[in-house]
């Protein structure tokens, strides 16, 4: 046989190899599924979905798409751009060390960082498990009644502080006082959240100064941050009285290592504590993602804004997990919501949850002893050196006045590769952490020495030291008492606890999930790879700009192909939520009405379709909500819209729509509707949420969008980790740009302030979307669009003779979601949407988006990424539930009695000895016959949501109750 010769090497390389790994349907998989759908080709199929004028009318122009490899050698060479400089800067952001089994095993872990928020509470006991762990933690160490389960960053922490201080106490002031030393970042951000609700806030000029304004007059809270931003420990002990006698709140924001130590705020009758939980195990990471949490006293937890898990009962009476209070939710609440957020910090909660459960109290304590001991040591050093300590009391950080010497001290430091906190007056700051070595604090005291001057050595000063945390202010009481902080100490232990409550979970790494505009699409382990870099994980946020240029790079990048994907002039990456970068947008329009003198147009008109963060961003921002009417096909009624417009008149802001619609069509009337708010004066917001329909096809930008904010954690693959993290940039037209979230403490000023903490947002997870983006290119984008919407409508064609598509399009397409309208199945057998819901977890699915945006139905969107064979397992699974349903109209099964009121089933409740049912066990399991996936045995049975709420409770299980 004669060997071929050789193709040319050209020809041997697939730079869109990632391009078929990332879209799991083929060109045989359409042929088979366009004759169901009723289409010749794919082209056909997007032509008659996407209405003609708002098409592209030209490609995006981004690079040609690379190999994994490459893009990965691409992004290398990126972040070597960035220094990875020694940090002791501080300020809320620190060096740490993640466990290795956590690393491996939560971080970077598919099980953790693909799943999806719990509200199927069935299928998410094991990061509800965990977020228990974490409640448990900040209530332990901040010595307060009910913790969230995590918030976006400090900043915002602190922010939603004030709000929930506002709507907790009797004052009824509009002043909120700050401390001067709280950190910066965090006194911008309230300042920009306060603004447009009417507060106002007062910073004093230092922490001794607070009583002073607090007697002055009228406020409804103060926030202070123990340890202050300069390392001071004051004794606010007295604040608390002085509060609460004029019927005002006490915030404060504290270190949770440093609580170890100190005497925690909820035994000096503090109302809310707040902060971050960064350095429990997650890297700084150039700002985050981070888990910041927020505690309150028992008397607010039902304002408490974010989610809230509790503890319930299931079917079989056991414990089980559930989110609680979910009627806070903002997408029940809308305008009447407590806060707009949708996205908390999941996964680093976690991972900071089991950095607390890996150390134990007895672990964290030797950690913030060695820290307040170092920080002893290198205090009295420098007094050796004849140098002032300004700040009274320390646990990590000292602020010296340095004088003239100043910038030679800084240099010095900065050419050795270390990073010192500049602040005000002459004076520089060093703040220690879990990382720093007894070299470092020597190498620290030769930058500080004077010619000539001996060095100390730290054995001449660590015989007996002891740290500098005044006597009064020292923890005596216990933390951390529960066994499951008290147990896992071996790296065994750990291994298998973490391992047990993934086993727990259903995530992408074991099905689809195909929830309506969640876009759960695969997160590909080359765009993960990166995040763990130490050129990105381990950079300082306030590091100098010239320790950033990689960063730098990749923000610019990364800006202009969203650009390009979005058809807009300008982005911010900043917001690190979604609802974050709608709140940001939402502020832009309100601050170019003001800035053109009409600072009176307050209205902001939303269709009753809008998704419900829509409602609660726009009152946030002091916005006056207008709900207008949909058709019977779900589109916005025109007529009703028009009618609105003029109604208002000069008050009309802005409109805010989704595009496709949370229906899941394409509105074929979306330019008249910008056109006619345009005429009126007012801004059009195009919510980003569904953009897996658009990216290639149409761009908000060009067809009459003036903000969008984007949804990185669903289109540009970032994953979902239980809920968190996200990043929502916000997009602007022209004229808006000058508005986007500037930075004054990153010295980025701006029209409008910062939204979140760190000038670049949850940095750390940026790379994820580049590399999405730099291997899938305009072309892979573009079919990921195609091949989503081919998906839905697949999912739509097949189902359709057993449970009808609820909004469609004249030609009978959907977007690339597709609702299927349970409704009347409850009048013929008594099973309702939820009971469905529940079923599909036997048949081993997360459900689909369950009564949204419409009761009693489910919302599907199967993404690209899923393959043909997933595709039609869900859909045996939802045909072999809809047979089951026959049964029960057919007289076969009671209405109260059969698989889906009882479902899902667990293994012991199969196994027991006695089985009443109307069926049998084997249909009760639900295996089908033909499938090839491994059987997922829910961990418990339905659960109670009634019960949960009439009995909350939100901490750890006591022992003996969860057995």
């Amino acid at each position: 046989m004669l060997m071929q010769s050789a193709p040319p090497l050209r020809e041997l390389e697939d730079p869109e190899e990632f391009i078929a790994r990332h879209i799991g349907i083929d060109a045989d998989d359409e042929h088979r599924m366009l004759p169901v759908i009723g289409s010749a080709s794919r082209r056909e199929l997007i032509e008659g979905i996407v209405p003609p004028s708002i098409r592209r009318a030209q490609p995006m122009q981004l690079p040609a798409a690379v190999t994994e490899a490459a893009a990965l050698d691409e992004l290398r060479a990126i972040a070597s751009k960035n220094q990875v400089f020694k940090s002791f800067i501080g300020q809320g952001y620190y060096g740490t060390h993640t466990p290795g089994v956590i690393l491996r095993n939560v971080l970077e872990n598919p099980a953790w960082y693909t799943a999806y928020t719990p509200y199927q509470a069935e299928i998410s006991q094991g990061r509800m498990e965990a977020l228990v762990n974490f409640q448990t933690m900040v209530c332990d160490l901040t010595g307060m009644a009910v913790a969230n389960a995590s918030m976006l960053d400090e900043a915002t922490a602190a922010a939603e502080a004030m709000t929930l201080a506002r709507r907790s106490v009797k004052s009824k002031s509009n002043i909120f006082i700050v401390a001067g030393d709280c950190h910066p970042q965090t006194i911008e951000v309230i300042q920009t959240r306060a603004r447009p609700l009417g507060l106002q806030v007062k910073v004093s000029t230092a922490a001794a100064t607070v009583p002073q304004l607090m007697a002055e007059g009228d406020y409804f809270g103060v926030l202070v941050q123990y340890p202050a931003t300069t390392g001071a420990i004051h004794d606010l002990r007295p604040l608390a009285g002085q509060a609460h006698a004029v019927g005002a709140a006490l915030c404060v924001a504290a270190d949770l290592l440093a609580l170890t130590l100190l005497l925690p705020p909820g035994e000096w009758d503090a109302d809310i504590v707040c902060g971050t939980t960064q350095r429990f195990g997650m890297p700084m990471g150039n700002g985050g993602p981070h888990a910041a949490y927020l505690a309150c006293r028992d008397e607010f937890k039902r304002s408490l804004p974010g989610r809230l898990v509790g503890v319930s009962v299931d079917a079989h009476g056991n414990p089980a997990y559930r989110l609680a209070l979910q009627t806070r939710e903002q997408h029940i609440r809308r305008e009447k919501a407590t806060s707009n957020i949708c996205t908390a910090q999941v996964l680093p909660a976690v991972v900071t949850s089991m950095y607390a459960v890996y150390h134990g109290p007895q672990g964290l304590l030797r950690i913030a002893r060695r820290v307040a001991c170092y920080t002893a040591v290198f205090v009295r050093g420098l007094q050796a050196l004849g140098y002032e300590i300004t700040n009274g009391g320390a646990f990590d950080s000292a602020t010296i006045r340095t004088g003239d010497a100043t910038p030679a001290i800084a240099a010095r430091a900065r050419q050795a590769g270390v990073n010192l906190r500049h602040r005000l007056n002459n004076h520089l700051g060093v703040s220690f952490d879990e990382t720093s070595t007894r070299e470092d604090i020597e190498q620290l005291w030769s930058f500080f020495a004077r010619p000539g001057q001996a060095l100390p050595r730290v054995a001449d000063f660590e015989r007996g030291i002891e740290p500098l945390i005044p006597t009064e202010l020292r923890r005596t009481s216990a933390f951390l008492t529960h066994p499951v902080f008290n147990t896992h100490h071996s790296e065994t232990g750990m291994l298998r606890y973490i391992r047990a409550l993934s086993d727990k979970d259903l995530a992408l790494d074991r099905s689809m999930i195909p929830l309506g505009s969640c876009t759960m699409k695969l997160n590909a382990t080359s765009e993960m790879i990166p995040i763990t870099w130490p050129e990105f994980a381990n950079i300082h946020p306030f590091a100098p700009a010239e320790q950033l240029q990689g960063y730098a790079q990749l923000d610019a990048q990364l800006r202009d192909w969203l650009c390009q994907a979005t058809g807009y002039a300008g982005i911010s990456l900043q917001p690190n939520a979604g609802s974050q970068g709608e709140y940001a947008g939402l502020l832009a329009i309100k601050a170019f009405h003001e800035a053109q003198g009409q600072g009176h147009r307050n209205i902001c008109l939303i269709p009753s379709s809008a998704h419900g963060t829509n409602p609660a961003s726009a009152q946030m921002v002091g916005m006056q909500v207008v709900v207008t009417a949909c058709d019977a096909s779900g589109n916005v009624d025109l007529g009703d819209l028009a009618a609105k417009c003029a109604q208002h008149g000069d008050r009309l802001a802005c409109v805010m729509i989704t595009y496709p619609s949370t229906h899941g069509v394409f509105e074929t009337q979306v330019k008249e509707l910008c056109a006619l708010v345009h005429q009126h004066g007012g801004r059009v917001y195009v919510d980003g949420a569904n953009m897996n329909a658009l990216v290639g096809v149409a761009a908000p930008g060009e067809f009459g969008g003036d903000v969008s904010h984007l949804n990185l954690h669903k289109t540009f693959c970032i994953p979902h980790g239980g809920g968190g993290p996200g990043v929502g940039p916000v997009c602007v037209v022209e004229d808006l740009v000058p508005y986007l979230p500037g930075h004054a403490t990153a010295g980025l000023h701006s029209a409008v302030g910062a939204v979140s903490a760190a000038p670049l947002g949850n940095a750390a997870v940026l790379p994820i979307s580049w590399m999405y983006c730099r291997m899938m290119g305009a072309a892979g984008l573009q079919q990921a669009t195609e091949v989503a919407i081919l998906s839905a409508n697949y999912v739509s064609a097949r189902l359709k003779d057993h449970y009808p598509t609820l909004y469609a399009s004249a030609n009978g397409h959907v977007a690339h979601e597709c609702i299927l309208d349970l409704r009347p199945l409850k009048e013929t057998s008594g099973v309702t949407a939820e009971d469905v819901a529940k079923r599909l977890i036997d048949y081993g699915f997360h459900a689909p988006t369950l009564s949204f945006p419409v009761a009693g139905t489910l919302m599907v969107e199967p993404t690209e990424s899923e393959t043909l064979d997933e595709l039609d397992r869900f859909i045996d699974a939802m045909i072999a539930i809809r047979q089951e349903i026959r049964r029960i109209e057919g007289g076969e099964w009671p209405q109260d009695d059969n698989p889906l009121k009882n479902a899902p089933h667990t293994a012991v409740s199969l196994l027991k000895g006695e089985w009443p049912h109307a069926y049998g066990r084997d249909t009760g399991a639900a295996v089908l016959s033909q499938t090839r996936h491994a059987k997922y045995w829910p961990p418990v049975g339905r659960v109670d949501n009634v019960y949960g709420d009439r009995n909350l409770f939100c901490s750890c299980v006591p022992i003996g109750d969860d057995d």
